[in-house]
């Protein structure tokens, strides 16, 4: 049955407030690996270029986390709204424990294959020396992230967006405090190097773990008794929406391993300031980050409700907020690229071919942004698998052959204004699936015994 929707201005305001707490956590968590890899770049165009190699297999960690708290979030939330409250404790203990246990299995795998896989990707020997000090401990601060995002996911899922964004506040602010000093190191100490950026982030999210678990403690969100019997009952759902999230978020890394495989073949330098506008990229994805966050269990209730008006209104109020910001946000860092990548580089090797990525991919992700907001709200809404085909179409169709077309036809100049092309695209087809699928909506939510 379905519930009278609130006036607009309300909806706004309950947006805002749902969003603005995980802006603010992204912002600080994105922020500070940016500013970590700035910290990077004073050791110079190699430590750099090391430490990008490694992005793509660490988004690939992230893309499993993120496609298994997509799941549960979409899970827990449903059952709230259904008033499954005990199946929501239990599906809250299930996914801290075998998910901290899967992201351990994969940190063992991309430990044992490092050689080869980075051999790869383009690192020549100088910087496989080079990850292979770095890469132990970021594999560890990876799972540490994991447990972490597991315990946001929860939070999320239950309504609670503070403690989650004040999280990424608090282990951003450990992080930036730690940097320096395990970087280059004080005194006479002459600090770790590049894995000193590394152990910087085992640190942080470690505290932030400590946190999490004391505010665990004082809730009823989990359970320890009948976890068998869910996980065999709430395996095939959870599989439903997690297995095409986490193709979904698992695409992404692929098509960035491909990406830096392309512009490797470029030159260190083009590697070195591709990463740092990878770093620039996420951060200035920040609202619609938090948005993908905020919004999917919102909009799980809405869907386990029954409130179908409520959640085209919802979703048509998001996509105006992403598109006026990203486009605001783009056009002001395009024209001042050339201060922002002097800032973040402080390297003229790199910081050219970073100006030129920032004026021509910063724009664009106004489209990126609707683009991924339509995939997040599909894992929501009981589409999960044509959520995967846009995530598969946009870096596959759009993104990747006019990356791949501008850099062979005009280098770094052309691999900007590709990429920019391809996330236009993308953004276009998401919007127009978008429609079809708001203009004929159905219901048709699984719920656990």
């Amino acid at each position: 049955m379905s519930h009278p929707s609130p006036p607009s201005s309300s909806l706004g305001l309950t947006l805002w407030r749902q969003t603005w707490p995980m802006a603010i956590g992204v912002m600080a968590l994105l922020g500070f690996q940016l500013v970590d890899s700035a910290f990077v770049a004073r050791l110079g165009t190699r430590p750099l270029a090391a430490q990008s190699f490694t992005f793509p297999l660490s988004f690939l960690i992230i893309g499993v986390q993120v496609g298994m708290g997509i799941a549960i979030a979409a899970l827990v939330s449903r059952a709230l709204g259904a008033g499954e409250a005990g199946r929501a404790r239990r599906l809250g203990s299930l996914v801290l424990l075998a998910g901290t246990a899967v992201i351990a299995l994969m940190v063992l795998a991309l430990w044992l294959t490092q050689g080869p896989v980075f051999r790869r990707l383009g690192a020549d020997t100088a910087s496989l020396a080079l990850i292979r000090d770095y890469w132990a401990p970021q594999l560890l601060a990876a799972w540490l992230g994991a447990a972490l995002y597991f315990g946001y996911s929860l939070f999320r899922a239950h309504g609670n967006t503070r403690l989650p964004g004040s999280l990424m506040v608090l282990t951003s602010l450990v992080n930036l405090a730690l940097d320096p000093l395990l970087i280059f190191g004080l005194g006479d100490w002459p600090g770790l190097g590049l894995p000193g950026a590394a152990w910087a982030t085992v640190l942080a999210f470690g505290a932030g773990l400590v946190v999490m678990g004391a505010r665990l403690r004082g809730t009823r969100w989990l359970a320890g008794a009948g976890l068998l019997t869910e996980a065999r009952a709430s395996l095939r759902p959870f599989a439903g929406i997690a297995g095409p999230a986490m193709v979904s978020q698992l695409m992404p890394p692929l098509a960035a391993m491909l990406a830096i495989a392309v512009v490797a073949r470029l030159g260190e330098a083009e590697v070195a300031a591709w990463g740092l506008a990878s770093r620039l990229e996420t951060l200035s994805l920040m609202v619609v980050l938090a948005m993908t966050m905020s919004l999917p269990p919102w909009l799980g209730r809405c869907y386990g409700a029954g409130d179908w008006e409520q959640v085209q209104r919802l979703m048509r109020l998001a996509l105006r907020v992403v598109v006026a910001w990203q486009l605001l946000l783009g056009v002001v860092l395009a024209l001042a690229s050339p201060w922002v990548a002097e800032t973040l580089s402080g390297n003229p090797e790199v910081r050219d071919e970073l100006a030129i990525l920032i004026r021509f991919l910063l724009p664009s992700y106004a489209a990126l942004g609707v683009c991924m907001l339509v995939v997040s709200a599909g894992n929501a809404l009981g589409w999960p698998l044509r959520a995967m085909l846009m995530s598969a179409a946009r870096l596959f169709v759009f993104y990747l052959p006019c990356l791949w077309v501008g850099a062979w036809v005009a280098g770094v100049s052309g691999l900007a204004l590709g990429a920019a092309i391809g996330n236009l695209l993308a953004g276009l087809a998401a919007w127009q699936l978008l429609r079809r699928i708001l203009a004929s909506p159905r219901r048709s939510p699984v719920h656990g015994s």
